[in-house]
């Protein structure tokens, strides 16, 4: 892989993630990760990326809305589905934890014909949308912002979710492993993620096919701490046979205008 390609597939997981570990990126292309360090490397030096210990983040003032946008134009028809098979799980007068990401969007998407919610977020885009609903009571975490992916994160944000008994939190995944279980590439992120499953009943990972078969960064849970996990049916059998009864995969895929091409 040429060195510009692979500096475009890191802007590219750099813009969809908020943030990139260079030993992960170099699993991904096959390289060393002296390569992807180099790479990084020159791209802080053309002001695109911010160097931290093992990775990157977006350069101040570059990211803007990108990381969110993209996400939410990514594998759009996937998580549409898995989002309705989510929803279907809520029943009204129910409380309902949502993660940030933009699979847990598409999941406030498919509950806003739900009645009588209570919807607590760490997300601000997921936050926007659930006000505008009229039969859901919206409950946003304090915390510190992570502008890149208008997410909230820290001390506060935890010790909100400890006041509060949920019957789902719904989680989103930078990677599912069979061994390594629940991991996040970002590791700001990973104690709110805690706190949440630790605040609900039931806890369902809902992410799409791509993320499964390898690990990031940091744990996030284990495997046995998590209730179920919904997918698309775009991931193998033979993977999906890996995680047994715990993984569902949804019968279909929803057609959506960017899906459709």
């Amino acid at each position: 892989m040429l060195a510009s390609t692979r500096r475009r597939e890191i802007l590219h997981r750099l813009l969809a993630d908020g943030y990139v570990e260079a030993r992960e990126l170099a699993n991904r292309m096959g390289v060393d990760t002296s390569t992807i360090r180099r790479d990084l490397d020159a791209l802080a030096r053309a002001g695109q990326v911010q160097r931290t210990h093992g990775g990157a983040r977006p350069a101040p003032g570059v990211a803007g809305e990108l990381p969110y946008a993209m996400k939410q134009t990514e594998r759009r028809g996937e998580k549409t589905a898995i989002a309705a098979a989510a929803a279907a799980l809520v029943r009204p007068g129910d409380t309902v934890i949502l993660d940030s990401g933009s699979t847990t969007y598409e999941v406030a998407a498919a509950l806003r014909t739900h009645e009588s919610l209570t919807v607590i977020t760490n997300d601000l885009r997921i936050a926007k949308f659930v006000a505008t609903v009229p039969d859901i009571r919206l409950l946003v975490t304090g915390g510190e912002l992570l502008g890149s992916v208008y997410t909230l994160v820290g001390d506060r944000a935890e010790a909100f979710l400890a006041d509060y008994a949920a019957d789902w939190t719904f989680l989103g995944a930078d990677a599912i492993h069979p061994a390594a279980g629940i991991t996040n590439t970002n590791t700001l992120e990973v104690p709110i993620k805690r706190a949440m499953i630790a605040a609900a009943v039931s806890t369902i990972v809902v992410t799409d096919s791509s993320k499964f078969g390898h690990h990031t960064l940091a744990k996030v849970a284990a495997l046995d701490e998590i209730t179920q996990i919904i997918t698309d049916p775009q991931l193998p059998t033979g993977t999906a046979e890996q995680y047994g009864d715990q993984l569902t995969r949804t019968p279909y895929l929803i057609e959506t205008e960017s899906s459709a091409g």
